[in-house]
C-alpha cells in the first residue's frame, strides 16, 4: 500500500517528534553581552602596560 502524499506546502507527520516551541532567552542587555566592550578592554589593558614602560623609561 503506498504512502500517503502530503501536499506542497505541508510539514509531513513524524512518528516520536517530541520537539516543541520553546522561548528564547530573554535579552537583558548586561554589560558583558556587548560585543564592543571587549576590544575597549584589550585597547585599555594595552594603554595600561604600555604607560608602565613609558614611566619606566622616564623614570618615574
Amino acid at each position: 500500500m503506498p504512502e500517503k502524499q502530503n501536499p506542497p506546502g505541508e510539514t509531513p507527520p513524524v512518528e516520536g517528534s517530541i520537539a516543541e516551541a520553546h522561548e528564547g532567552k530573554p535579552d537583558p542587555r548586561r554589560i558583558w553581552e556587548h560585543v564592543g566592550i571587549w576590544p575597549v578592554l584589550i585597547f585599555l589593558g594595552a594603554c595600561l602596560v604600555a604607560l608602565f614602560f613609558v614611566a619606566r623609561i622616564f623614570g618615574w
